[in-house]
């Protein structure tokens, strides 16, 4: 990608060094700083580029607004989490570098803007259900019912009820309680040792949050409703359970199973036969791969078997694999149940969900956007 200094930035877009910032931090052009000077920014022509094209097309705002919806011009402003050149940023700090060290508790104080994470008190009523998933959703279900609406409460208050959510959440997937982190029950959960706890940690930093992706834009259009937080986590929860969002590892676990037990040329063969995509692979915000993916296979340094399927779908596609693949190739090592991927990104996101439910809350903003009708 090329990157050109402020001066050009400003002659390409014949507009101040005021309305140039703005556009960075609105998301529209992205900027870094310049490798031998932080103090001087530089800023993507690429970015630029497409952005003096759409200005130049003149696109009405029908159209404009139909491009947002997937993958397109941003439709909301946010403080908590964005993606820039190429690294997964949690409000000013690098998620990769959290991930290095902190627990999710921590990540979440730092998400919801709280001084550290409240101390709650134990749960200790059963949550039905026979698998993890099954019990977080009942959980949620089950606090959604009983909890007041978000509407009126106080930021304190409200990351008071995220804690409590969140500390119920790992009670019901793990039937455990106590003052242990959230990694610590789910890797005693699944008999893990020291080092697969230590995996299970930064795995649920990394998929802390992701900007507006649809499970966090279900979140916040129930928050915006005034809704409690149980609520709008019932909502992000439900959209995550699709197969093109928190169940897209279950394809890439399939896929790394029948890999390793024959040959990745065999399992990508399979998938053509069926007409099928190789999973897990590319992401469009990440043009140079996706670093949570990356980092995580890195530090979970697969065996050579699951590392040369993972390879293979790489070749075989021309993109880097993402944090799905990543997330089934972690839970193919340390020998987990299938729906660990799915408890792993619902028990992350759940910080986020709570993140974004609280920012919708406190601006007292209802979305609702307009359809455009195409019937009789």
């Amino acid at each position: 990608m090329k990157w050109i200094p402020r001066d050009a930035a400003l002659e390409r877009l014949g507009v101040k060094p005021q309305t140039l910032y703005a556009y960075v931090s609105r998301g529209v052009i992205h900027s870094r700083p310049d490798e031998t000077d932080s103090r001087i920014s530089l800023y993507s022509a690429a970015y630029i580029d497409a952005f003096l094209k759409r200005r130049r097309t003149g696109r009405n705002r029908n159209a404009i607004a139909r491009a947002a919806i997937s993958w397109g011009d941003p439709v909301m402003e946010t403080a908590i989490t964005t993606v820039r050149d190429g690294d997964l940023i949690y409000r000013g700090n690098s998620a990769i570098e959290l991930a290095s060290t902190a627990t999710l508790e921590e990540t979440a104080a730092i998400l919801w803007q709280a001084d550290d994470f409240p101390e709650v008190p134990p749960i200790l009523t059963a949550v039905p259900g026979a698998t993890g998933k099954a019990r977080l959703l009942s959980s949620l279900a089950a606090q959604a019912a009983i909890d007041p609406p978000g509407f009126g409460r106080g930021h304190d208050a409200l990351i008071h009820d995220g804690a409590r959510l969140l500390d119920n959440a790992s009670h019901a997937i793990t039937r455990q309680g106590g003052p242990n982190p959230f990694h610590t029950r789910l890797a005693r959960f699944w008999s893990l040792n020291a080092e697969g706890e230590d995996l299970v940690r930064r795995a649920l930093v990394l998929v802390a949050d992701h900007e507006l992706n649809a499970s966090t834009f279900a979140a916040r259009i129930a928050a915006s409703t005034g809704a409690s937080l149980a609520a709008a986590a019932l909502a992000g929860c439900a959209a995550l359970t699709g197969p093109l969002h928190g169940e897209a590892s279950a394809r890439a676990l399939a896929y790394l199973r029948h890999a390793t037990e024959t040959y990745p040329n065999t399992a990508l063969g399979a998938l053509a036969a069926r007409g099928e995509r190789v999973p897990a692979v590319g992401h469009p915000l990440y043009t140079g791969g996706d670093p949570r993916a990356a980092h995580l296979i890195d530090w979970l340094s697969p065996s050579r078997l699951v590392q040369d399927a993972i390879d293979a779908a790489e070749d075989a596609a021309g993109q880097a694999a993402n944090i799905d693949m990543a997330l089934a190739a972690l839970t193919m090592e340390l020998n987990l149940p299938d729906d660990a991927p799915f408890l792993l990104f619902a028990s992350g996101r759940l910080t986020g969900w709570i993140a974004h439910a609280i920012e919708q809350l406190t601006s007292g903003k209802l979305i609702r956007p307009r359809a455009t009708y195409t019937g009789t």
